[in-house]
């Protein structure tokens, strides 16, 4: 048989295809991550609305509708809200760690000592506000929220920087979007280290085995998705029963993910080569060799990309569009008053985020840089980084899922009054600096800053 691929490369449509979806979807992510953005900005504005409008206690209500499972004697139940906050949250997270691990594996930050910059960032940003929180409420009643203060939206951040368009360079988005990843990650670690019930360790355990049996199932070359869907649900079942927070599961399981696909280049085409267009013989047979060829390039050119890029693309507009708008609404509702901002929790949570994520930012990068162990892109000057480091501020999801944990009663709805207008003022003075301050110019380039 003729090698079927053509030497120009112009005709041959699918293997460009596959090509281009197996290089880093960098660009599909912003531009879901931006629109997300101002999905998840809307209902944010609709929840306030309704939690401050004559509706506001069946608004409420309906969060508090508990939902159970019953199987036998087995009974697991708790509010939608909890629900949403445990369970969907779960999936975000899982997300989160899928980018984390595609980015060092796959995607620009290959390079560690690129990667240690938002790393030591994105450990500045987490330090610094909780120790200013912490210096703001130590023995408060408030002290248990200072994890409250440590994480970045990622969602609108991405949708800050699609603002500015080409006045900002490609690098401090990478930068950006590593940072917020990596902040998330703390995050999680975070609730589950401080915000954990009391341990039970024969679930802890089982859980435990859970996750050695989808290991197993891995190097056994299983790879049916549905498979590995049950073993997951049943993982987050143990965790959830362990006392850990159940969200720590989905960044279990996403960095356990593998990132090398299963089909490489040479064999896929190699495949494709046997595909033949219009099977001979009865029309009607579904064991010929004719469709058994086209089976297995069906598999191949799915198999071509990691299990870790197909997830992430398949998850991505769901998390973006609607498990983080549902969030949004379900936990960004407070009811507005001067005495719930005037509560020194608010002033810790908008002086954490607002002063502590930008100086602890840049101080751990300048460390960084400064010892040998990170090097920033060319084009990356300070302007840029302080000016995305103003936007780290805008903690907002995160911030919210943690105040839920951590306090309650008067003591969340100050956390969340702090959470908002650390947001505002974060959003404006970073975008603000973004826009005055020169963009880096063509010489910058062919500097090795360090």
């Amino acid at each position: 048989m003729n090698d079927p691929r053509p030497h120009s490369t112009a005709p041959v449509q699918l293997p460009r295809a596959l090509i281009d979806r197996i290089a880093p979807p960098f660009v599909r992510f912003l531009h879901i991550e931006a629109a997300g953005g101002a999905v998840l900005l809307t209902f944010t504005i609709a929840a306030l609305l309704l939690s401050n409008s004559p509706w506001a206690d069946a608004f409420f209500g309906i969060w508090e509708t508990r939902i159970e499972l019953r199987l036998g004697e087995f009974e697991f139940g708790r509010s939608l809200k909890s629900w949403i906050n445990d369970g969907l949250m779960t999936l975000f997270f899982f997300l989160v760690a899928l980018e984390l691990k595609r980015e060092v594996v796959l995607g620009e930050m290959r390079n560690p000592r690129m990667a240690a910059l938002s790393i030591a960032a994105a450990l500045g940003g987490m330090v610094a506000p909780a120790s200013v929180y912490l210096a703001l409420q130590w023995a408060q009643p408030g002290q248990h929220g200072w994890g409250i203060v440590m994480a970045t939206d990622t969602a609108f951040v991405i949708a800050c920087l699609a603002l500015l368009g080409k006045r900002i360079p490609h690098s401090l988005r990478v930068f950006m979007l590593f940072l917020a990843i990596v902040d998330d990650i703390g995050a999680i670690l975070v609730v589950a280290v401080g915000y954990s019930h009391h341990m039970d360790w024969r679930m802890l355990a089982l859980a435990g085995l859970c996750i050695g049996i989808l290991r197993g199932l891995a190097a056994a070359g299983i790879r049916s998705i549905p498979i590995y869907v049950i073993a997951g649900c049943a993982t987050w079942l143990a965790i959830d029963a362990s006392g850990l927070h159940a969200t720590v599961t989905g960044v279990i399981l996403g960095l356990m993910t593998p990132a090398r696909r299963w089909v490489s280049d040479s064999r896929l085409y190699a495949i494709l080569g046997q595909v033949i267009a219009h099977p001979t013989g009865n029309q009607g047979s579904a064991h010929t060799s004719d469709r058994g060829t086209l089976q297995v390039a069906e598999i191949a050119a799915r198999e071509s990309l990691s299990p870790v890029e197909r997830l992430e693309m398949a998850l991505h507009p769901w998390v973006s569009f609607c498990i983080m708008p549902i969030f949004a609404l379900a936990n960004a509702g407070l009811a507005l008053s001067w005495t719930s901002a005037a509560q020194p929790v608010a002033a810790a949570v908008f002086l954490g985020f607002a002063i502590g994520k930008p100086t602890g930012i840049l101080l751990f990068s300048w460390l960084a840089l400064r010892s040998g162990l990170a090097i920033r892109p060319p084009d990356l000057n300070w302007g840029s980084m302080a000016g995305g480091s103003f936007l780290a501020g805008i903690g907002f999801t995160m911030a919210l899922f943690i105040a839920n944990l951590a306090l309650v009663g008067p003591f969340m709805d100050s956390a969340k009054i702090g959470i908002f207008l650390a947001s505002l003022f974060s959003a404006v003075v970073g975008l603000a600096l973004l826009v005055w301050l020169p963009r880096p110019q063509t010489l910058d380039a062919k500097e090795n800053i360090s």
